[in-house]
């Protein structure tokens, strides 16, 4: 776990929401400066921070909203850092919590150099690699749709199908082989949708490697020549690491990938 610990004039500790957040800056003695509630907007956040902008820096808990944060810093230069959600959790848990006392223990966590962080991910990949991700939701739900083709066989004891219903060529009859009409309908509804999330996965496919071609597509080639990677792991590891000298150490980079 890595610690932001470089010296600043002020600290800004935010905790942030959709619609409001709590920001709190202190000085380099510690001594608050600002501790007040705002609504999450670029120009509610600049407004507070430009008294302060000399040797400031920002943080704020990983969480759905951090985009917008992250980039309205990067564009006016002030240092940002993410604290690592699971990380801060075990540091600044306590039984006080609210907006107020969060955002004071944010800022003193990066003033005294114990804040997690977490990588910030470049803003012009993360849609890519949010749509990425989106494209296993997708997978995955159509994964539970042939899972329950093949559950409601066996339920009925029907013979195994000869052939892998993955394949758009191999569902052809499926719907027949059940009797009874109720079972049927929902078989059909099942192979409709299945059907239906082929087309937007492949649509998909097609515009996640268009832009890894863009971004980088001599990482993505030489990722595609290793054996045993495909275009969809040459994609995942392009986006989900997206620089391998992020990680100082192997160790940092497999306990990264789940692998310790």
């Amino acid at each position: 776990m890595r610690f932001y610990n470089r010296q600043h004039q002020y600290y800004c500790g935010i905790d942030l929401h959709v619609k409001t957040m709590y920001v709190c800056i202190l000085d380099a003695t510690g001594q608050v400066v600002v501790h007040r509630n705002m609504p999450s907007t670029p120009g509610a956040l600049l407004e507070v921070l430009t008294p302060y902008r000399e040797g400031l820096v920002v943080a704020a808990e990983c969480m759905f909203t951090w985009y917008w944060l992250a980039d309205a810093c990067a564009a006016e230069g002030i240092a940002f850092v993410l604290g690592h959600a699971l990380a801060m959790k075990a540091i600044h848990g306590g039984k006080a919590k609210n907006d107020k006392i969060d955002s004071f223990k944010i800022a003193s966590l990066l003033r005294g150099g114990l804040l997690p962080q977490a990588y910030v991910y470049p803003a012009a990949m993360r849609s890519t690699r949010d749509l990425l991700r989106r494209r296993l939701h997708l997978v995955r739900k159509r994964g539970q749709l042939l899972a329950h083709i093949q559950n409601t066989r066996a339920q009925y004891n029907l013979p195994a199908f000869e052939k892998r219903l993955a394949y758009p060529g191999n569902r052809d009859g499926v719907v027949e082989r059940f009797p009874d009409p109720s079972v049927r309908k929902s078989i059909e509804v099942d192979v409709v949708l299945i059907d239906q999330y082929d087309v937007l996965v492949n649509d998909l496919d097609l515009t996640i490697v268009r832009e890894a071609k863009r971004h980088d597509a001599d990482a993505f080639h030489r990722l595609r020549s290793v054996p045993g990677i495909g275009k969809i792991l040459a994609l995942t590891i392009l986006y989900e690491i997206h620089d391998v000298a992020r990680f100082d150490r192997v160790q940092e980079f497999a306990s990264y990938a789940r692998l310790d």
